[in-house]
């Protein structure tokens, strides 16, 4: 018998709703209890998390990441976390750590992060006497110190349509500064600031103050052709002045804020081959020379020349030493207003007053063209070289000659000074070494073959470069020659050597030479063996100058050209082309006129010349003389 079995289908009850399950609010103090062991807890996490929803991981993700962030600099000791600051050497990256938080914000405030940076970078680290001088429109915002540095982090450092877009901006935007907002102890980070600005400036910017053409003398200058240029013969330059010779016996006086001309000085019956500016106020170094009596000098220029000064026997003696400015500038002796020192194919020295501009002094005693003129620092002595083969030093105060220095066979072409010590170099193929005070020839310094056109003394070591195209280096105290530099192949005339005292010798000093074949070339001073040669011009190079940072060469293609001096790689060209290019000026001068420092200055302290922010260019163009007046200054600067 067949037997089957039948299933019915039974349906399932219904499924009753989910329930409810813990909040996101309440979920977090739901007690969990976990395994001891790290493996079973991860696991059990791993599994945890695997069963939840997107909504719920997100959830977790977002209270978790507070949870895992971690401030290290906050955490740290203020000493440590400076110290971590400290090794950062970029200042947009300085700049983006200000953004991370206020109290990062905060921590790069600190003086001594961008004090460090000042010296990482090259900037001198010195603090000012004068803060208002230093920065007469950069404030700082107590709420936002910093605010300003979003320059550092906005743009990098070697494109320059970022830096000039920037700069751009800030021409437009309004002023925000005030002298109440000044800051009232000197700020490193401001320091950083204006000199980086500077920096930036040199490099890509730059701001034409003014431009002056002039037109054709309608007389013929010193017996020339009819409606002949103006040759610019020489140039001074500092904080103040810029002061133009030129061979139409006129000096033209510029203002180096603003590049207005000032005022003329008119006086001269014949070319001018060398000027000096000496700079207002300084201290006096040595004993006072008002020897000529007290009716010697007018009244109305005792003042002006610093006569009526009392004697501070209780101010301290800078270092004799200090070495002529390659911008033709010097310290003053307390005298309140700068003075020009003149000289030319007149045969004579004169001394005016820059605010009046009237002669203080007309000195006659040369019997030929005056062909080369130094100031010493800090005391009213000129030393001048005529091509009457003799040197004669000057009291430019009391308007007298107090020696003349006999020695050379023919005319004097080239002279630098450093202290109380003066070497000349003559076409008789010979340089001397004179002792100022006492008109003692020192050394006389033999070797080259034919006229000597250059020489540079730093107080050490003397380089001299001429007609037979090779470069000597002479040691100072023995008068022995050191070395024989050669690579040019035409005249050696344009020289200038690296700072270096007794005291605080360049870590590496270097000689910087110009010739006649448009070659520059830089010598270490360590090894005397080249370190760059530059094809600089495509003529002659007619003026050069450089600091710490930079080497501006000038030459008669027309051309005004940057380099890098340590490198020595072309950066641009400074101004537009010309016909040639007779002197080029930078610098600023010391500021140790105002300040009162003497020859302890930045500049010999940090073994360079100061940085400069202004440039004077004269060269020919178009057939006309043209004066221009450059500066690198902060564009707040400017307006100010």
């Amino acid at each position: 018998m067949d037997s089957s079995t039948i299933y019915m289908p039974v349906l399932s009850p219904p499924t009753p709703a989910a329930s409810p399950g813990p909040d996101a609010d309440s979920f977090p103090t739901i007690p969990v209890t976990l395994p001891q062991n790290l493996a079973l807890r991860k696991q059990y996490l791993a599994s945890l998390l695997h069963s939840l929803s997107p909504a719920e991981l997100l959830f977790v993700s977002t209270t978790i990441a507070p949870l895992l962030k971690r401030d290290f600099i906050a955490d740290l000791p203020i000493e440590l976390a400076l110290m971590v600051l400290s090794f950062i050497d970029e200042p947009r990256t300085l700049a983006r750590a200000s953004r991370v938080s206020r109290r990062w914000k905060n921590m790069v405030t600190d003086e001594s992060i961008w004090r460090g940076m000042c010296m990482r970078i090259g900037f001198s680290s010195r603090e000012p006497r004068s803060i208002s001088e230093a920065f007469r429109t950069l404030s700082v915002d107590d709420d936002e110190p910093l605010e300003e540095m979003e320059e550092f982090a906005a743009f990098p450092l070697d494109p320059p349509q970022q830096w000039l877009a920037a700069k751009k901006r800030r021409a437009k935007a309004p002023l925000k500064a005030s002298p109440s907002r000044l800051p009232l102890t000197f700020s490193y980070y401001l320091h950083f600031k204006q000199s980086y600005s500077t920096m930036m400036n040199w490099r890509y910017g730059g701001t034409l103050l003014r431009a002056h053409r002039m037109n054709p003398s309608p007389t013929p200058p010193n017996g020339g052709a009819l409606n002949s240029i103006d040759v610019i013969t020489s140039v001074a330059l500092d904080k103040d002045w810029v002061v133009v010779g030129l061979a139409n016996s006129k000096i033209h006086v510029f203002s180096s804020r603003t590049g207005v001309l000032a005022r003329t000085l008119v006086g001269h019956d014949a070319g001018v081959w060398g000027v000096c500016l000496v700079g207002r106020g300084g201290s006096w170094v040595g004993e006072r020379l008002n020897t000529a009596g007290p009716n010697a000098v007018p009244a109305i220029w005792r003042s002006p020349l610093g006569l009526d000064l009392p004697v501070d026997e209780t101010d301290p003696v800078p270092f004799p030493g200090k070495r002529s400015s390659p911008c033709s500038a010097s310290d003053g002796w307390g005298q309140p207003n700068s003075l020009v020192v003149s000289g030319g194919c007149d045969k004579v020295l004169r001394v005016w007053d820059v605010r009046s501009g009237c002669p203080i002094h007309v000195l006659s005693g040369h019997t030929s063209t005056i062909r080369c003129l130094k100031m010493l620092h800090n005391r009213p002595i000129a030393v001048t070289g005529s091509r009457d083969s003799t040197l004669r030093v000057w009291d430019v105060q009391c308007g007298r000659m107090i020696r003349v220095m006999s020695g050379h066979t023919g005319s004097v072409r080239c002279l630098d000074v450093c202290g109380n010590r003066a070497v000349s170099g003559s076409y008789d193929a010979t340089c001397r070494l004179w002792n100022i005070d006492s008109g003692e020839c020192i050394h006389v310094l033999r070797g080259h073959f034919h006229q000597i056109y250059s020489v540079a003394f730093d107080g050490v070591r003397i380089a001299s470069g001429g007609l037979d195209t090779t470069v000597r280096i002479w040691d100072a105290v023995s008068g022995q020659c050191l070395a024989l530099l050669q690579g040019h192949t035409a005249l050696v005339c344009q020289l200038q050597l690296s700072p270096s005292l007794p005291f605080t010798p360049h870590p590496n000093p270097i000689l910087v030479t110009g010739g006649s074949d448009g070659r520059v070339i830089t010598f270490s001073l360590s090894t005397y063996t080249p370190l760059h040669r530059i094809a600089a011009h495509d003529s002659s190079v007619t003026s050069l100058q450089f600091d710490q940072r930079w080497l501006v060469t000038a030459g008669n293609d027309g051309r005004v050209r940057l380099w890098e001096i340590a490198t020595g790689t072309y950066v641009r060209e400074l101004s537009e082309g010309g016909e040639s290019v007779w002197k080029v000026c930078f610098g600023g001068g010391s500021e140790d006129a105002e300040m009162g420092l003497g020859a302890r200055s930045a500049d010999v302290r940090d073994g360079h010349d100061g940085g400069g922010d202004v440039i004077a260019v004269m060269c020919k163009r178009a057939g006309k003389s043209v004066m221009e007046i450059w500066s690198f200054r902060p564009q707040d600067m400017l307006r100010s």
